[in-house]
């Protein structure tokens, strides 16, 4: 306890010390940096930051996460390929897909589009005569490299490409973005990125148009055993104010969520919903005084480091014919594994049986309905997980799935036909 207060400590300290050069200009919506070059790109948000007020720095650990932290691919478990869209105010659209591949002994690799088109605005001459329309639309590609150089601490790296088109005219430029993440405690996480180095630089007509450079800086602590997490985040933009970033994450049961945020000045909220064990929906929403901002993103996972159990039957009784039931187990790890556990539990959370040993798990048990002692245990229903650990401490866990006991027999009506003597 003694340590994890200290590591709060230390991150609340760097977050006010990246504060303080900007103490006399509070950050407002008035002072926006939205007339600075890359502005759009700078403050992107997908539909899950959206619901976390965009404080996303200290966690990014999905293919558009690069975009606050290049450093976050190493924390994902699955290969993950992502998209995202948001219709926002006249005519204006924002999408967004990536792709990303968590490594262990290569880096980590990620590729990622985000891209902007106005509504069409129309075009006169000197005179105010119509001469149509035009859009602006504005695209960039982010390549990403990422490592963990221990179990604590990585390092990204982002080669940013941006293309920018207004009437006739367009032009594009390259930039980079670099990124940090430490593993405080087991629940505190540390973000910090730098965006922008040396560009890109944009000349449409004469004169170039450099994006600023622009720091985060974020901590997100987890909570209640992992299912929720609060983050917070400052952002500080050459020649704009400072902006804050703050919220919070639950997953209120394994396949929903819910997300409520504070982005500088707006309140921002979201949910996710998992489709299945490998697709997930999310949705956010922001306020804004235009009009409320929508945000959907579908992701889909698959392959990488995980850990997977099910049972078949789901359903049986030791004393009938299918009196046990076979869990086929899988797990990959980032490194060597260590050890496994896979644990039943009744509904007051009590472990009634607990299968284990050293490295991978065998790719099935059998469990027969009895506890730990040789005695049966009692019909109803029993969770279980498999919990896999490799040699430096990371651990994969599988989804928690329910398998039920009932030696009862079949229930229902048994119908009774009588026959009346003549």
């Amino acid at each position: 306890m003694r340590n994890e207060s200290r590591s709060t400590l230390v991150a609340a300290a760097i977050l006010a010390a990246l504060a303080l050069p900007c103490g006399s200009r509070p950050a407002a919506a008035s002072d926006a940096d939205g007339g600075q070059p890359g502005s759009w790109l700078m403050n992107y948000s997908s539909a899950r930051t959206t619901g976390m007020g965009s404080a996303f720095a200290a966690t990014a650990d999905d293919p558009l996460g690069v975009l606050w932290n290049p450093a976050g691919l190493p924390w994902m478990e699955q290969n993950q390929l992502t998209f995202e869209t948001a219709q926002m105010f006249e005519g204006t659209s924002v999408n967004g897909a990536g792709f990303a591949v968590p490594g262990s002994w290569f880096p980590s690799l990620g590729v990622s589009m985000v891209s902007l088109r106005s509504g069409d605005f129309e075009r006169t001459n000197d005179i105010n005569d119509n001469l149509g329309s035009f859009h602006e639309g504005e695209t960039a590609y982010l390549f990403t490299v990422a490592r963990a150089v221990s179990t604590r601490a990585a390092l990204g790296a982002n080669l940013k490409v941006v293309q920018q088109t207004i009437e006739s005219f367009s032009a594009g430029g390259f930039g980079a973005d670099a990124g940090a993440l430490l593993q405080l405690t087991r629940d505190l996480r540390l973000g910090v990125s730098v965006l922008n180095l040396g560009g890109p630089s944009v000349t449409l007509r004469d004169s170039p148009e450099k994006f600023p450079m622009q720091v985060r800086a974020g901590v997100a602590l987890g909570v209640l055993g992992g299912r929720g997490q609060v983050a917070a985040e400052l952002d500080r933009t050459d020649g704009a104010a400072l902006r804050l970033h703050g919220g919070t994450e639950y997953w209120i049961q394994p396949t929903f969520a819910l997300r409520v945020g504070y982005d500088d000045d707006r309140a921002t909220g979201g949910l996710s919903y998992q489709l299945g064990p490998r697709m997930r929906l999310d949705y956010g929403v922001a306020d804004h005084p235009l009009g409320l901002e929508h945000r959907i993103g579908l992701s889909m996972r698959f392959g990488g480091f995980f850990a997977s159990s099910q049972a078949e039957p789901s359903v049986f009784s030791p004393t009938g014919e299918r009196s046990t039931t076979q869990v086929s187990l899988n797990a990959r790890t980032k490194s060597e594994a260590d050890h496994w556990s896979l644990e039943f539990q009744d509904k007051a959370h009590r472990v009634v049986r607990k299968f284990g040993g050293p490295g991978l798990p065998p790719s099935h048990v059998q469990w027969d309905g009895k506890d730990e002692t040789g005695l049966p245990v009692a019909d109803g229903v029993y969770a279980y997980q498999l919990v896999v650990q490799d040699k430096d401490g990371r651990v994969i866990e599988s989804r928690t799935r329910r398998v039920e006991i009932t030696t009862g027999g079949p229930q229902g009506d048994v119908p009774v036909t009588t026959t009346t003597q003549p």
